[in-house]
């Protein structure tokens, strides 16, 4: 569900509100539908801030970020602003305008998670200006605000926003050698910072671990990549099969909250990456009482072996090929209805330690149905003209008519047995034509995509566990597509331009910490009734602005001098109900300073 921001005009009055849409598919397509129109909320309904303390424990409510977390320190002395001055209305200037409203809320929630506190904890202080959890936080807070190079950072990002205020770290302060550097410093802690997001999620958001989610995408890279090993050319999920790439594998919890990655070369198969993710996530949590839930990618006999001599459980996909197995259990009787749309069924195995699960979805069979037309249309066309090549004396060789008839199917691979076909060498010829080209339809084809269209097959050795629930288990899956979907599109994790290996392993772990922070929103979020999609509030709050007002003034006796006041913008109606949801309060000042004073 996200934000959609909605303006009318009432009695020539424009006002501003927002609605909450949810995404939904369709045998159409993707549609949208409101959920709930968000107003102004009544002083005495609590806060999403107020939602997401009260799962706090007692031993963790001294670590609550209170509002003043998100506020700079304002450095000014008692009574200055009661000061009466004479001021020159003519001369006030606005200036120094920054990006505030974005930087601000991220630098809160890089604290909220404790993660500033843990790196100046953790990264051993030396004699460096700035400490290097500043400059973590720096890299970790550009990616999540404004995803781009380091050369970016320097030039231009950090300069037009206002972390200078709330950091206190000027802008030439911030460049390129310092970020490598503190890329290179981050890198060591990733396994501590794991552990410590864990136990920060479990906190604000009562985590659950039982069930754990687990996938792999590719990320590729511009450049040779000579001086990186990992970087191997493999399937591309980006369609960038030309380049060289490195695979992630990725833990995420049923909601989505990450626990932990690993990096892998760009070469490796899904199925091998399981046993090593495993591994390492035992290391750092322990093992007992998960349920790993894998797609048909990751199943091979030996990780499920491996799986359950652990005494560990699963629930995973299969090959499609694998359904013909079960044929005999796709008839109409004996199915339940997991969701609208969806059924399913349990199918013992024959040696009891499995259990398999039948599914169907009306959406899916459309769709399937429709392919198959759609690359049968497409095959009969392709073999119409083939019989054409032959019938006119152009195709006379069986070799050459087999080669054209196999890149046919492989081009419409998804109704290659769609048609039984017989290619003939005519002795003698009959004219022109030295091949007889025939085919008719497979009645075998028919019925199997008639019957299996719209179905999957899932495995398990859960026991007790009834289809529909061990289906939705299943389904929740998409949690870590989400992911991997957010991580490339929202924080830009493509391509990677480092050329070492510990950066392109550092570029990682900095997405992978903006992803922490985008979850955390996205949970605080759904706390306070604004979905679960934070694009659109940042997007909003993008817009507030801090600035300074400079303006020439005079005191009573006579003293004559430059005040700047830096002051953040007035949220409008639209934005003042996202942060009254979301329990929050905008600095109104950061900080007063009279540049000059002269008689």
């Amino acid at each position: 569900m996200f934000l959609r921001r909605c303006e009318r005009r009432k009695n020539g009055k424009r006002h501003s509100y927002w609605a909450l849409v949810e995404s939904y598919r369709t045998a159409k397509g993707s549609r949208q539908r409101v959920v709930a129109y968000l107003g102004e909320l009544k002083p005495t309904e609590r806060s999403g801030w107020a939602e997401l303390g009260a799962h706090l424990s007692e031993n963790t409510k001294s670590r609550q970020p209170q509002l003043s977390l998100f506020d700079p320190p304002l450095p000014t002395t008692a009574g200055e602003d009661d000061e009466p001055v004479q001021v020159r209305l003519r001369d006030v200037q606005l200036q120094r305008l920054r990006d505030f409203g974005d930087v601000w809320i991220a630098w809160g929630l890089w604290r909220m998670l404790g993660l500033d506190e843990l790196l100046e904890r953790e990264i051993e202080a030396g004699r460096e200006e700035i400490s290097w959890g500043t400059v973590a936080a720096i890299l970790v807070l550009a990616r999540f605000c404004e995803p781009s190079s380091e050369l970016h950072i320097e030039e231009k990002w950090y300069r037009r926003t206002a972390l200078e205020d709330l950091l206190g770290v000027a802008p030439e302060k911030v460049h390129t050698d310092r970020l490598y550097e503190g890329l290179d410093r981050l890198l060591p802690h990733k396994e501590t910072i794991e552990k410590h997001l864990r136990q920060r999620f479990g906190e604000l958001f009562e985590l659950k671990c039982e069930l754990l989610l687990y996938d792999v995408t590719s990320t590729y890279f511009e450049g040779d990549m000579e001086g990186c090993p990992l970087a191997q050319r493999g399937y591309s999920r980006d369609s960038r099969g030309d380049r060289p790439q490195v695979c992630l594998g990725l833990v995420v919890t049923e909601e989505g909250f990450p626990l932990g990655y690993e990096v892998f070369a760009g070469n490796r198969h899904d199925s091998t990456t399981v046993q090593t993710i495993i591994e390492a996530l035992e290391k750092k949590y322990g093992s007992l009482g998960r349920v790993w839930v894998m797609d048909r990618g990751m199943v091979s006999e030996a990780n499920l072996k491996f799986l359950r001599d652990r005494g560990g459980q699963y629930i995973v996909g299969t090959p499609k090929q694998m359904l013909r197995q079960f044929e005999q259990h796709l008839t109409p009787e004996d199915w339940t209805t997991a969701q609208e749309g969806v059924e399913v069924k349990l199918v013992p195995a024959p040696d009891g330690d499995e259990t398999f699960i039948l599914a169907r979805s009306a959406d899916r069979r459309a769709k399937e149905l429709s392919m198959h037309e759609k690359f049968t249309a497409r095959l009969k066309a392709g073999l119409v003209k083939l019989q054409a090549a032959a019938e006119a004396g152009r195709l006379r060789d069986e070799v050459a008519a087999g080669e054209r008839l196999g890149r046919l199917k492989q081009q419409n691979w998804r109704a290659s047995h769609a048609f039984d076909v017989t290619i003939k060498k005519l002795s003698p010829p009959v004219g022109k034509q030295h091949l007889a080209i025939t085919w008719q339809p497979s009645a075998k084809f028919g019925d199997w995509a008639q019957l299996a269209d719209g179905c999957y097959l899932l495995r398990s050795n859960l026991t007790g566990v009834d289809a529909a629930t061990l289906w939705r288990r299943y389904i929740q899956l998409t949690e870590a597509e989400w992911a991997f979907r957010i991580t490339k599109d929202e924080l830009s994790i493509r391509p990677i331009w480092h050329h070492k290996e510990d950066r392109v392993k550092a570029h990682i772990l900095v997405c992978f910490l903006a992803y922490a922070m985008w979850k955390t929103l996205s949970g605080w979020m759904c706390r306070a009734g604004l979905g679960d999609a934070p694009r659109t509030l940042l997007y909003e709050l993008a817009k507030i602005k801090s600035g300074d007002i400079v303006f020439p003034a005079e005191t009573r006796e006579g003293v004559r001098k430059t005040i700047r006041l830096r002051q953040v913008t007035e949220p409008d109606a639209a934005q003042a109900v996202l942060l009254h949801r979301l329990g929050l309060t905008l600095p109104k000042r950061l900080r007063q300073l009279d540049e000059r004073a002269q008689m």
